[in-house]
């Protein structure tokens, strides 16, 4: 399965970003990308009031996507703002295109490294996977990354790969972290991981301040190795998944196998 990763910068106005996912998306389908992952915050950056942008998965938003998508033959995945609790929103995932149309919301909050995302966001509870020609995929978002029972969950569920959408904070010793999980995390449900960030749009995250973003997006495979990385920049990542490569790997490993959820109960 070929699948593009979409590394760019997005701003405060939805209407510029939803311009660059058409623009982004028809480059993908143009390289023969089936599906087309964009970041966490593809409707605004963070730093921005996302109470007054967000929209339902009905909104105008959302529906230029769809209709990307429809145009392009792809399966589009993009991060966007939707309503919840009070002046809280989602921090939702939606994907969308032919065959395919469900959401993710975001189950774990950033609150770490001098940032609250619960003060503005509300949590998800439930996992989503996509069907796409076949292929189950796994969706996840930024700080999800840290928790390896989401990526199992995925694979429990028939995942073969891992959508990651992310909008990375910056800060000593944070690429390596992200890098370094996202290994991880293909290494414990043994799946395909298609890590997305934000480029670097230039300014740096201390604590308190939003995170926009250190780029890095990059591609693992199953058994942890790194197929694709990107640097900084805004750039394009396109990337063809073995899958049968999959069942491989867990035939050596059988870490899916060998769990004992008996014992950690």
């Amino acid at each position: 399965m070929r699948i593009a990763l979409s590394q760019l910068t997005t701003g405060p106005d939805p209407g510029k970003n939803l311009r660059l996912v058409e623009e982004w998306t028809r480059r993908a389908a143009d390289a023969g990308a089936r599906v087309v992952v964009f970041p966490e915050a593809s409707m605004a950056c963070f730093g921005t009031p996302l109470a007054p942008l967000a929209e339902p998965l009905d909104g105008p938003w959302a529906d230029g996507v769809r209709q990307i998508a429809q145009a392009t033959g792809t399966v589009v995945v993009a991060g966007m703002f939707t309503p919840a609790d009070g002046s809280r929103v989602a921090n939702t995932l939606l994907a969308t295109g032919p065959g395919v149309e469900a959401s993710y919301d975001k189950i774990h909050l950033y609150d770490a490294f001098g940032y609250r995302e619960s003060d503005t966001v509300a949590a998800g509870s439930a996992t989503t996977v996509i069907d796409v020609d076949g292929v189950r995929l796994g969706l996840a978002t930024c700080y999800d990354v840290r928790f390896p029972e989401l990526f199992r969950a995925h694979a429990d569920a028939g995942a073969a790969a891992t959508l990651l959408a992310a909008s990375w904070g910056a800060g000593p010793g944070k690429r390596e972290q992200w890098e370094l999980l996202v290994r991880a995390r293909a290494l414990d449900a043994t799946v395909w991981l298609a890590a997305v960030g934000q480029a670097d749009p230039g300014a740096g995250t201390g604590p308190g301040s939003a995170p926009t973003g250190i780029g890095h997006s990059l591609v693992v495979g199953p058994d942890g190795t790194v197929w694709h990385t990107l640097g900084a920049e805004p750039e394009l990542l396109m990337a063809d998944l073995g899958i049968d490569e999959v069942a491989a790997v867990r035939r050596r490993t059988s870490v899916l196998a060998n769990r004992r959820p008996d014992v950690w109960r």
